[in-house]
């Protein structure tokens, strides 16, 4: 069931899902904003907490209007990639035999089969990709679980539009933006804590801010970082 909030200027699509709290989004690349609601709250209530959070919403928006995007890849030789922060020139070679990525200092080595298309070497560097940010993973959480005194039931890696990270603290599941990857490791190291902490508390709320200054005190630096860099270019489908 969805219903459509009319704020003059402002509209916002309205969800309803099985759920306890409101959630609010401001989604890329244009701002649309959407809010997920449980199942019996009145529209009014909906409307009121809408209103109660436009200076954020607006704010939200201004920093997407001056997000900086990536160009699409069009996987050429000589095209810039990144790992871990790091800038890649990107290296094709084509063989008989199963795909493979390598890097050297200066060069990321993409290894496809012969009549290999853009497609299909996107698909195998973000394989790639996916699987540099589980290998990461482990030895972040084994830091930050003890601390924290949380369990990560499961971790799943993946292509995320408008997230860097998710966590469900009803199953214990985290679910990280594959991209991550070709950000600064200290960028997927916040991520990793802020979905641990919302295993302690669900909401962004002022205790959630509290538990992030005192584990994480270069937090909100560290988030400010990660939104200065480009993110992925994509062809959005709302």
């Amino acid at each position: 069931m969805r219903d459509v909030l009319d704020l003059g200027e402002l509209q916002v699509e309205v969800s309803r899902k099985a759920i306890k709290h409101v959630h609010l989004s401001v989604l890329p690349p244009t701002g649309k904003v959407r809010v997920a609601a449980p199942q019996h709250m009145p529209l009014d209530t909906i409307r009121l907490f809408v209103i109660s959070k436009l200076a954020w919403i607006r704010s939200q928006q201004r920093k997407l209007q001056t997000q900086e995007r990536e160009t699409p890849r069009e996987f050429l030789n000589k095209e810039s990639h990144y790992l871990w922060g790091k800038r890649y020139l990107l290296e094709i070679s084509h063989a008989d035999a199963a795909p493979a990525v390598s890097l050297s200092p200066r060069k990321l080595h993409l290894q496809v089969r012969p009549g290999a298309d853009r497609a299909r070497c996107e698909e195998v560097l973000n394989a790639w990709y996916r699987q540099q940010v589980r290998d990461a993973v482990p030895a972040l959480l084994a830091r930050w679980e003890p601390l924290l005194r949380v369990k990560a039931q499961r971790v799943f890696v993946q292509h995320m539009k408008t997230k860097w990270g998710s966590c469900t603290p009803a199953s214990g599941h985290i679910r990280l933006n594959t991209d991550l990857a070709k950000k600064p490791a200290e960028c997927l190291e916040y991520i990793v804590v802020h979905e641990l902490v919302h295993l302690l508390e669900p909401t962004h709320n002022a205790h959630f801010v509290a538990l992030m200054d005192l584990y994480l005190p270069h937090w909100q630096q560290l988030r400010q970082q990660l939104n200065r860099l480009p993110v992925r270019h994509e062809a959005w489908d709302y």
